[in-house]
């Protein structure tokens, strides 16, 4: 296979319709069916276009992306045609790439050098509404917060004894939480939990402190979808909603 230039080919929704037009319902189909044996794919897939981009990654596995709307999320046009990147630096990564620990102020700092707004990066943090994230990532912000001895000051009280549980000091790193209390459906709890102290990442529970962006918090958590609702069994999904629409779908 020959080298393309990414800038000699123009990204378009539909870009495979007549060269694979099975395309998009293989990824579709493949998505549903990982999604069923593990719901935190929806998640991983949807993130990866942000960071794989982000450093000068991006593949054709981009185009899976869009699919998170499977766990309730919008659905939109993607732009396909993506060609697989050459190289993956490890260097760009540790440079570029939004640290879990990063306060709104470097976060900011980072999103404008990509021409990205304070409302795109709230908007964008939005994509943690789903999905899950290692111990790794909070042990320094509940034990140890800037060199303090002490954890983040405004962590809600039993949030953070339910988060000492699950990532003891110590303890393995490799466990993982729940980003928010919805963590396989596309709401915007996550914002409401923000709002509330129950941020499981730094980065995130920042965006609420942090006067620039705590507006567009506030008001994402404010949104209210229109759709009918339900009062769940369990916090942590719809009842049997989502497993049993994949499957019939």
């Amino acid at each position: 296979m020959g080298l393309i230039s990414a800038s000699t080919v123009p990204l378009l929704p539909g870009f495979y319709d007549e060269t694979f037009p099975e395309a998009e319902f293989i990824v579709k189909d493949a998505m549903r069916r990982n999604m069923i044996r593990e719901p935190r794919s929806a998640a991983s897939v949807m993130h990866f276009q942000f960071h794989d981009c982000l450093v000068n990654g991006c593949t054709f596995g981009e185009g899976l992306s869009r699919d998170g709307f499977l766990s309730g999320g919008p659905d939109w046009d993607m732009k396909l045609g993506r060609v697989d990147s050459l190289t993956a630096s490890q260097e760009d990564s540790n440079n570029i790439m939004p640290s879990p620990r990063a306060n709104a102020s470097l976060l900011i700092d980072l999103f404008e050098r990509f021409n990205l707004s304070v409302k795109d990066l709230v908007a964008l943090s939005g994509s943690h509404s789903i999905g899950q994230a290692r111990c790794f990532s909070i042990i320094s912000r509940l034990y140890n917060q800037s060199g303090s001895d002490r954890p983040y000051p405004t962590i809600e009280t039993k949030y953070t004894e339910k988060l000492n549980k699950l990532c003891p000091l110590g303890g393995d790193e490799n466990v993982t939480g729940d980003l928010d209390a919805t963590p396989t459906t596309f709401d915007n709890r996550y914002f409401k939990d923000l709002v509330a102290g129950r941020g499981f990442l730094n980065s995130d529970q920042t965006l609420y402190t942090f006067p620039e962006t705590r507006k567009h918090m506030i008001e994402m958590g404010d949104l209210q979808s229109g759709r009918p609702g339900e009062i769940r069994s369990s916090c942590r999904m719809a009842n049997s909603r989502l497993v049993r629409a994949l499957m019939e779908s």
